[in-house]
């Protein structure tokens, strides 16, 4: 049988008051660590000063922390997550003791999704009719392998801040089905020529989007154009990401996805859509968000192929945090 080791013995009164005894000791240096006399000025009424103690990380730590590799995190579409924070209340190593703790909350921020690619803008029925041109001699050439053509879809309109005014007729329609190119028409100058309602009708172009089916009934009333078919992002990312189903926004499920902040200043979003013609910032904001709607569906269904089932679970993990 084995002996029984020497922490399972029981403890003596003895060795109990020395365990005390050595406590006491240890507790008296402490406090006198913290406070200490300064007897080199005799005139200093504040004799007694309190010594601030803290703690930092050392220096190989925090290297460490910021040399974390991003193969570390790997996901098909799906960039490594960076945040912009306000650094000014940090001083070097050490966080300042003067900052008040309830200012300490800081909000981080994704670095903002942009468009990159050339964006087409159209006003007259001419230059819509070259655009919708433009667009399906791209769509055809990189149509050949598939069966269906995916397109970014979204409108923007004029809005009202009555009760009870009616609502106005969409203004902007945007249209993007790659990287390098979108396609933003102004259709309250143009409205829609045969050619852009033939291929809005088209079945062979599936027009993606979030709640996208409250836009296609918006253009059937304002226009009379059907919109189809349609592919709505919210039900597809509840279909491919663990969890409890939720209402997506397309500014959220463009964090979930992509740890990209999809911009919506009010200034632009509740801006005059009617304008004679849009400004630069305008036609940028349109363009992302049908940009946003065609990569986030090319990022959902990237996650259907079963090899991509460790990449599901990482922006699952993502959402959590």
């Amino acid at each position: 049988m084995n002996s029984i080791p020497d922490w399972d013995q029981p403890i003596s009164q003895e060795e109990l008051k020395e365990i005390e005894a050595a406590f006491e000791t240890a507790l008296s240096s402490i406090k006198r660590r913290k406070h200490y006399k300064d007897d080199g000025d005799n005139d200093n009424n504040n004799a007694v000063r309190s010594k601030t103690i803290g703690r930092r990380l050392p220096n190989w730590g925090i290297r460490q922390c910021s040399a974390v590799s991003s193969d570390n995190v790997r996901r098909i579409g799906v960039s490594n997550c960076e945040f912009d924070v306000d650094r000014s209340i940090w001083r070097s190593n050490t966080f300042s003791r003067s900052y008040p703790r309830n200012q300490v909350k800081q909000k981080l921020r994704y670095p903002a999704l942009k468009f990159e690619g050339r964006i087409v803008y159209s006003r007259t029925v001419a230059e819509v009719e070259k655009a919708t041109t433009e667009l399906l001699e791209f769509t055809r050439a990189d149509k050949k392998n598939m069966d269906r053509y995916i397109l970014g879809f979204d409108i923007e309109w004029k809005p009202t801040f009555k009760r009870g005014e009616t609502s106005r007729k969409a203004a902007v329609m945007q249209i993007c089905g790659n990287t390098g190119h979108c396609y933003v028409m102004h259709i309250i100058h143009s409205g829609i020529p045969p050619i852009l309602q033939s291929l809005l009708e088209n079945p062979a172009y599936v027009k993606v989007g979030v709640c996208i089916a409250n836009d296609a009934v918006k253009v059937m009333k304002d226009y009379g154009v059907c919109v189809k078919p349609l592919e709505d992002l919210s039900g597809l990312a509840n279909q491919n990401l663990p969890g409890t189903p939720k209402k997506w926004s397309l500014a959220s499920l463009t964090e979930a996805l992509t740890c990209k902040e999809l911009e919506k200043p009010n200034k632009i979003r509740l801006g005059n859509w009617e304008a004679s013609e849009l400004s630069r910032e305008k036609l940028k904001y349109a363009a992302t968000d049908a940009f946003a709607s065609w990569h986030l569906y090319m990022v959902l269904k990237s996650f259907q192929d079963p090899s991509n089932k460790e990449n599901v679970q990482q922006v699952t993990d993502l959402q959590s945090k």
